[in-house]
């Protein structure tokens, strides 16, 4: 199994789509990782020779942010839209949509599935005592 950037990729498949396995890489840049490496896209991971597995690590450990380092800078934006108080920031932190959906009717699962209609969460009323 060739190891790229700490991670297994599947053997049994092309290495277009074995690629993609990599968090960071989608189809796009696997298919211009490859062009830059001169390796066609149809071929199996399992048939890659050492020099070209070795030509695939550099490119993507060097040449782009991957794994870990993606991960870490994503959180690292995040974090900071919410010291500056910004908006986005404030929609992160409450774990809301901040790209413009709306919230009305179709945020079920990021708001835990909360139904809020009238009378959904209305107490008994009390009894005389």
């Amino acid at each position: 199994m060739p190891r790229i950037a700490g991670i297994n990729i599947p053997e049994n498949k092309q290495i277009e789509f074995s690629l993609t396995y990599i968090y960071g890489i989608g189809r796009a840049l696997s298919r211009k990782i490859l062009a830059e490496a001169k390796i066609p896209n149809n071929k199996l991971a399992k048939d890659l020779e050492q020099q070209e597995v070795a030509a695939l690590k550099e490119i993507v450990e060097k040449r782009h942010k991957v794994e870990g380092d993606l991960k870490r800078s994503l959180m690292m934006s995040i974090k900071r839209l919410k010291d500056i108080g910004s908006y986005r920031g404030y929609r992160h932190a409450k774990r809301l949509t901040c790209r413009g959906q709306t919230t009305r009717i179709n945020s079920r699962t990021v708001r835990g599935n909360v139904r809020r209609t009238a009378g959904s969460g209305r107490k008994a009323a009390p009894t005389p005592t």
